[in-house]
């Protein structure tokens, strides 16, 4: 496994981990769609006046690797073969452009290896290393020993590029790992505000908002520390983790916790940040129980007023999915809110979820957003990458716009359709709502600030998207 993969395809043809799942080989449809991608590239790019590698780079590349897909799994995709023949077409297809809000981003702390020496070692190496996957990971890809990965893949100017410069996301959410203190994690909440901060001020705009971390393990210390986050660094929100233990600590927590997790909510509210959002799903940690979102049924229930954010959609794992439909736990969960119609302050977010599922098993991945728009409503699913351990977020933006439920899986399951305006939800008017966010002043805004300023120069001089994953991948 490694970081810093460079590839020609427009999307993955092989599952990207952000580092809280251990990836999946890659399978013989994944394998069978990068073979249609290149094959096809390889005929259309010479029609066009191209090499491979610059056609997989247009509007008709990604076409092309969409068509490839709907060949391999069954038509997921809403795309034509003659945008894959004119690139323009692909573009002229997507419609008025879209409000997209990323709930969920990551860079790394420069302060975290400041000499790079975990960089520099054979392969390159992932920084943030929750799960110790670097003890438990398959032997380096040897074709890909030759890139090596470095900090500055990781760096807040590289995030910047990858999500703003080549992804259509308006606005983002700064995240972070947990760490030994929540004030020793990979990206503190001291430098995602500023960093927030520095972005908001350069461009005159509201572009980025910035995560706290909580560990009520650590009673007292973590109180006095969410004083301090909401008063000297105004975070927009919390980020948790039950299933992490700080320093000292030799097990996770649950949401619904009297004692350990409700003078943490009490604080929240006092404070009046009242966006609590929680790793749920993927299991990090000693004990995978503690991951599951059951808890947040109770915890929502006794604090109606706080917004209770499901990051991953709860999501057990990819190889968890069963033909049936069932999506472990992701189903369990929408059983559960199902029985609780009261409760609307539940979200589900979909960072890494879409990711891992729309390329691996797109069945899977129709099955969970039909399940999660069905119990929690469209109004209440929000959009999230976990990028840039996936890149730059334009592949999954492209292929969520895209993205349909078959017929049969609508008629056989009950599940929505997914329409635009119900894409227009998740890509941003939900989690605008939810952090108060005007989408008209944005949409008004934003184009006149320096970031669109800087991103029209660069579009103008020749966009050069990376095509580069950060994450880690099974050789």
């Amino acid at each position: 496994m490694r970081q810093g993969i460079r590839t020609e395809l427009p999307l993955p043809t092989m599952l990207v981990s952000n580092e809280e799942f251990l990836p999946l080989p890659q399978t013989p449809e994944q394998r069978a769609v990068e073979h249609r991608i290149l094959a096809d590239a390889g005929r259309l790019a010479p029609r066009l006046g191209l090499t491979r590698r610059d056609f997989l780079r247009t509007g008709g590349g990604m076409a092309a690797s969409l068509l490839a897909m709907n060949a391999v799994f069954g038509r997921f995709f809403d795309v034509l073969p003659v945008e894959a023949a004119e690139p323009s077409a692909f573009a002229a297809r997507s419609g008025d452009p879209l409000f997209i809000l990323d709930a969920q981003l990551h860079y790394v702390s420069a302060g975290y290896d400041p000499t790079d020496a975990e960089g520099g070692r054979r392969g390159g190496i992932p920084k943030n290393a929750l799960l110790r996957l670097r003890q438990r990971s398959r032997p380096l890809n040897p074709k890909l020993a030759s890139d090596r990965g470095t900090m500055a893949d990781l760096s807040w100017e590289n995030f910047v590029k990858e999500v703003f410069f080549d992804s259509e996301t308006a606005v983002g959410l700064i995240s972070t790992p947990p760490g030994p203190y929540p004030w020793e994690a990979v990206l503190p909440p001291k430098e995602m505000t500023h960093i927030r901060d520095e972005i908001n001020r350069i461009t005159q705009s509201r572009r980025m908002l910035a995560h706290g971390l909580v560990s009520p393990q650590l009673g007292q210390a973590d109180l006095d520390f969410m004083d301090q986050q909401a008063g000297a660094m105004k975070v927009d929100a919390w980020k948790a983790y039950t299933g992490a233990n700080p320093k000292g600590f030799d097990r996770g927590w649950f949401l619904d916790d009297e004692k350990i997790a409700y003078p943490m909510l009490e604080r929240a509210r006092k404070l009046g940040v009242k966006r609590f959002c929680v790793h749920k799903g993927l299991p990090l940690g000693p004990v995978a129980d503690y991951n599951h979102p059951r808890d947040m049924i109770k915890a929502a229930k006794d604090f109606p007023d706080i917004d209770f954010m499901a990051y991953h959609a709860g999501l057990l794992g990819l190889n968890a999915a069963k033909p049936t439909g069932e999506v472990p736990w992701t189903t369990e969960f929408c059983q559960m809110k199902k029985k609780e119609p009261g409760i609307r302050n539940i979200y589900m977010e979909l960072g890494s979820t879409f990711g891992q599922l729309v390329t691996t098993n797109p069945t899977a991945c129709a099955h969970l957003i039909g399940q999660v728009v069905d119990a929690f409503g469209a109004d209440h699913v929000l959009w999230g990458t976990d990028s840039i351990w996936y890149g730059t977020p334009q592949w999954q933006i492209e292929a969520f716009r895209r993205f349909e439920i078959p017929q049969a899986l609508i008629d056989g399951h009950k599940y929505a359709p997914l329409t635009r305006q119900v894409k227009e939800q998740i890509f941003g008017l939900n989690a605008a709502r939810a952090f108060g966010i005007d989408v008209n002043a944005k949409r008004n805004e934003i184009p006149k600030d320096y970031l669109s300023r800087m991103k029209m120069a660069y579009l103008e001089e020749g966009a050069t998207p990376s095509h580069r994953w950060y994450g880690w991948v099974a050789s």
